[in-house]
């Protein structure tokens, strides 16, 4: 089937790294097999054309002149067409996370792998050599399941979504809140062959910690006070299915080893119940916790991270998708018109102040300031003060804008943005005590853009320092 494929495997574990290669060799693929880095390098400069995928392990052993993480930035600097996973037997929570970031498209854990587990992995690695979905169908793809962008960084989000939900992989969805983690849950579930079985969501914040094992395992008459009769949990709703777990960082760590066994071996025992029953679920999560914080602070199980996240997706927050921000407004205001039977639209510097928010609440805060917005303006044309009296009424919501005093009608736009781009970078100096660095990365620009600004708009960087220091 892919004869002329190669899948390079490079592990210092001799017996491991056969045993891979004939797993791999099973569904098609030819293989390579590399017990050193510089072996590794060598296969890869000796056809770089036909290796189609890479398996490499993290760890080379003390006297390796380099361990997998630097094989990976190489292959990144040098083939960034060869998709690399990751794989580790003792490797940290820190390596995973920072072969992620050099552009590992997965990582997994030697203790975890099995044949269909390594299947999918190369599945979704060579499908990468074939055609790249079109832009446009993907963005078409994201829309149906509410998800309004443009941007490259969402279109890449996109074709992940669509390559995970062919698989059975448990995906971790990570970021901050209002970014649509659930709509990516939903669209992997719908986009998978589980779409017409249940999509079960696990609300994990809301459910009473001492309820919880009922609910997602269910209970037999007379478990405990109050079970009058046997009840089904959410694991057996969801067969076939796929189980959400939402806010998954908010699961007290007593409880969250309770998930290993049906994870691990799809198998759920109702409490008060000596008899386990099986289940076929998929696993997604999703989390605005940072689970490698909660890990070294000791309240996250960093074997259940590992279990949940056989593949992650980071939903980026609306500051790094600015472009999206115009689609997102067009998508709103023309939903309320169909909804109210209205023909309301903002007025160009209503578009330019949406535009300009910081938006902390993501798409979820812009979505709703245009929704209270449309439904309150009195006039067809939804006006920039018609914004500010919204922030004014509830300031503790928004707090993306600025104050209504920024917009006056005896000032041009040009000159009313700046106004409002010079009180927010002097805002975020003196939050970041004129650490200009630390301030450009708040505001998501570069150093130089932000030198520039503070340059063009007279601002004395000093007096921020000076303030922070004064006793």
């Amino acid at each position: 089937m892919y004869l002329d494929i190669k899948v390079l495997i490079a592990d210092d574990n001799v017996d491991f790294s056969s045993t891979l290669a004939e797993i791999v060799s099973s569904f098609g693929y030819k293989t390579l097999v590399a017990n050193t880095p510089k072996e590794a390098l060598a296969f890869l400069s000796a056809n770089p054309k036909t290796i189609g995928a890479a398996l490499l392990d993290i760890e080379f052993g003390p006297r390796a002149e380099m361990d997998g993480l630097d094989i990976l930035e190489r292959i990144r600097y040098s083939y960034p067409e060869i998709p690399v996973v990751m794989i580790s037997g003792k490797g940290t929570i820190e390596s995973a996370v920072r072969a992620t970031k050099l552009g590992a498209i997965n990582f997994v854990e030697k203790s975890s792998i099995s044949n269909p587990k390594i299947k999918a992995l190369l599945d979704i690695a060579m499908e990468r050599l074939g055609p790249q979905g079109e832009a446009d169908d993907i963005r078409k793809f994201l829309e149906s399941f509410g998800i309004i962008a443009k941007s490259k960084i969402m279109i890449e989000i996109g074709d992940s979504m669509i390559r995970y939900a062919r698989t059975d992989l448990n995906v971790l969805i990570t970021g901050d809140t209002g970014t649509g983690k659930k709509l990516v849950a939903k669209a992997i579930h719908n986009a998978s062959k589980r779409a017409r079985f249940p999509f079960i969501t696990v609300d994990i914040p809301n459910i009473p910690k001492e309820l919880l094992q009922s609910e997602l395992f269910g209970h037999v008459k007379g478990a405990f006070s109050g079970a009058t009769e046997t009840k089904k949990g959410l694991f057996n709703q969801a067969h076939h299915g796929t189980v959400f777990l939402d806010e998954i960082g908010e699961m007290s760590l007593e409880l969250q080893s309770s998930l290993f066994i049906p994870i691990e071996d799809k198998c759920v025992r109702k409490v008060g119940s000596v008899k386990s029953e099986d289940i076929d679920i998929r696993f997604v999560s999703a989390t605005d916790r940072d689970l490698l914080k909660l890990m070294r602070e000791g309240v996250f199980r960093e074997q259940l991270y590992h279990r949940l996240r056989e593949c992650e997706i980071r939903m980026p927050n609306l500051t790094e998708r600015k472009e999206d921000i115009p689609l997102i407004i067009e998508h709103y205001v023309k939903k309320h018109n169909e909804d109210f039977q209205d023909q309301k639209y903002f007025s160009p510097s209503a578009l330019d102040l949406l535009n300009e928010g910081s938006w902390h609440g993501n798409v979820r805060e812009l979505s709703s300031i245009i929704k209270v917005a449309m439904q309150t303006s009195l006039k067809e044309q939804v006006e920039a003060m018609d914004i500010q009296r919204i922030i004014k009424n509830s300031p503790s919501i928004y707090r993306s804008l600025p104050d209504a005093s920024m917009i006056s009608s005896h000032r041009t736009l040009k000159e009313d943005l700046a106004k409002v781009d010079k009180q927010k970078i002097e805002s975020t100096l003196s939050d970041c005590k004129g650490n200009v660095t630390k301030a450009a990365n708040k505001l998501g620009v570069s150093r130089e853009t932000l030198h520039n600004k503070i340059r063009r708009y007279e601002i004395e960087v000093v007096s921020f320092r000076k303030k922070a220091s004064a006793p």
